[in-house]
């Protein structure tokens, strides 16, 4: 981020607007909703403006702008047609640290307004740093469109009772928990309805109830997905953004990680090729530790946790705790990669079934039934196959795959770094390594790999034979 977004406090905020016509007015009707001493400094002042000092909403100073006029003052509008004027009001402002915005002027401004939807004490801001205002306006609409006017009730409602519940719930998360109960539920619903009294005995009751309620921990399994954080089902979504504490491994997209709640703990167990964060027994008793000590945690897993995601190991020692838990399957990798690809797995004249098969290499070895692999009209899709890659094709060869069968290699799948490289068996090894094909990468076996020339739809640059 370029613009840093903060909001200030503007109790005994003295600002500045040099400039009183329309566009400054506008921006004199914002700062009215603020609580900051508001002084306007312009030659003539539009009828708008006139009506705030009328008012005695702001303090005008009807004459040409002085440099006395920055002394003392904490942030400072620029709102003129005159471009000396601007450029000097953002020099004396720059050079003694005072925020100055010059209004449709990006680069004499040290801060930007936000584009705000007021629910107060509620207040959204939105910024696209000055580059799309249209985008901007259209997303304001879809949300104000969204988000209900009485949601301030609530606001009002949390800002009354904070206090009372902080002095009753010791624990973070206890108040946490407790919040969220109250605002997703039946005392927000007479609060929205105008029902104070009743929320407020409802709420009463709830606080009391909570006070004698042990704080129980959860598990989610969740899977994220391929990458594209687009594909993350809404329940996915939902729980990553309750979470306390997210366990996540190294196929877990930073797009995705971005959809997290901010304020929960993260904690990397990711594991590249022969290096292992943590073993997974230990990732299987921290999971079931942190939702001992009532926290909600989300195990976050590239892909499908039940697809070479060893979520069964992971849910077999929360029942052996007795810990709660929750499964939320996620589009598999292969599913994913043979999508954005365009390669569809199966198709009634290419291959009836479709295998999904682990490339992990033990003792340099890869154990598999090799015969059930090589199996007339079937897709064969590796994971984890790339370090195995020429094994894989040796067994096949031996087994009575065609060498000429055609295969792909996906990097990156459903992201703007995909990377797709196809091929033959006997030629794949020597063009992924000329494509530089890196982990994470899948590997599809079929004749299917051929409709991809005429399927291919995901706009990326990708490399074939």
């Amino acid at each position: 981020m370029r613009y840093f977004p903060i909001f200030i406090d503007t109790q005994e905020l003295n600002c500045l607007v040099v400039g009183a016509g329309e566009v400054a007015a506008r921006k004199i009707e914002l700062l009215l909703k603020s609580e900051a001493k508001i002084t306007v400094v312009a030659p003539w002042m539009c009828s708008t403006v006139e009506q705030f000092a009328e008012q005695g909403l702001i303090t005008a100073i009807t004459r040409e702008f002085d440099q006395g006029d920055i002394d003392k003052r904490d942030l400072i509008f620029v709102a003129t047609d005159n471009s000396e004027v601007n450029q000097q009001v953002h020099k004396l402002a720059s050079a003694a640290n005072i925020l100055v915005n010059v209004v449709d002027n990006t680069p004499l401004c040290k801060f930007i307004t936000p584009s705000i939807i007021d629910r107060s004490p509620i207040v959204i801001a939105m910024s696209s740093g000055g580059v799309a205002p249209v985008l901007l306006r259209y997303l304001r609409q879809k949300l104000e469109s969204f988000i209900p006017q009485k949601i301030s009730l609530l606001g009002q409602f949390s800002e009354k009772f904070r206090e009372q519940v902080k002095q009753r719930l010791s624990s973070v998360t206890s108040r946490r928990f407790f919040w969220e109960d109250v605002l997703d539920g039946p005392i927000a619903e007479q609060i929205l309805n105008g029902n104070q009294q009743k929320a407020e005995s409802m709420f009463a009751e709830s606080l009391a109830n909570h006070e004698q309620k042990k704080v129980h921990g959860e598990v989610y399994l969740v899977g994220a997905g391929p990458g594209d954080p687009d594909l993350l089902t809404f329940k996915a979504l939902r729980l990553m953004q309750k979470a306390d504490v997210v366990v996540y491994d190294r196929l877990v997209s930073k797009e995705v990680l971005e959809l997290v709640r901010r304020d929960a703990e993260k904690i990397y167990v990711g594991k590249a090729k022969s290096q292992h964060t943590l073993p997974q027994q230990d990732i299987n008793v921290l999971l079931a530790d942190l939702a001992a000590d009532g926290q909600r945690v989300v195990r976050l897993k590239g892909g499908d946790p039940f697809i070479f995601g060893r979520g069964g190991e992971e849910i077999e020692t929360l029942v052996d705790r007795n810990v709660s838990f929750q499964v939320v399957p996620g589009i598999t990798a292969a599913t994913g990669a043979a999508s954005y690809a365009g390669i569809p797995l199966t198709h009634r004249d290419h291959a009836q079934s479709v295998v999904f098969a682990t490339g992990h290499l033990k003792d340099n070895t890869i154990d598999l039934d090799w015969p059930a692999l090589v199996q007339k009209n079937q897709t064969i899709v590796f994971y984890m196959g790339i370090t195995g890659l020429a094994i894989i094709r040796d067994k096949l060869i031996e087994h009575g795959m065609p060498k000429d069968m055609p295969i792909a290699m996906v990097q990156s799948a459903t992201t703007d770094k995909q990377k797709v490289v196809t091929g033959s068996l006997i030629t794949i090894q020597e063009l992924a390594e000329e494509a530089e094909i890196k982990p994470p990468s899948l590997i599809i076996i079929g004749t299917v790999v051929t409709l991809r020339e005429k399927l291919n739809w995901f706009a990326t640059e990708q490399p074939t034979n």
